[in-house]
């Protein structure tokens, strides 16, 4: 197995040893770099350990076969990752917080007839 910063090895009560994650204090953030999937980076302790996390993930080994928490880990960082994803959407997008379904739905309505006047006026003077 290749450790990382993010596995701790230790040896359980039978003798053998075992595999267990270091820490679950890790601080996702999304980010847009132009293309159409965010970027998503991972950080502890202010080092970045995004290398870490996609050696676990992606390694040829299934993680679940010898880190005994990994689903534990693998929950908490899925719903940081979400969390962080709907921060970085919510920064960009044009749609008003804090209303109800309905107004969002006028807003959007609204939001497209402000964009179509210019298709109407240049139909118009033709």
């Amino acid at each position: 197995m290749k450790f990382n910063r993010l596995i701790t090895q230790y040896q359980k009560e039978n003798g053998e040893i075992g595999y267990k994650m270091a820490t679950y204090d890790i601080e996702v953030i999304a980010k847009s770099t132009g293309g159409l999937a965010p970027t998503i980076l991972y950080f502890h302790d202010n080092q970045d350990v995004t290398d870490d996390v996609r050696a676990i993930r992606f390694g040829l080994e299934s993680p679940y076969s010898y880190i005994e928490d990994y689903d534990k880990f693998q929950k908490m960082l899925y719903k940081k990752e979400q969390r962080a994803v709907n921060d970085l959407y919510d920064t960009i997008s044009i749609r008003p917080k804090n209303m109800s379904t309905t107004k969002q739905i006028l807003w959007s309505f609204g939001v497209l007839l402000l964009m179509t006047i210019p298709l109407l006026v240049a139909i118009i003077l033709n």
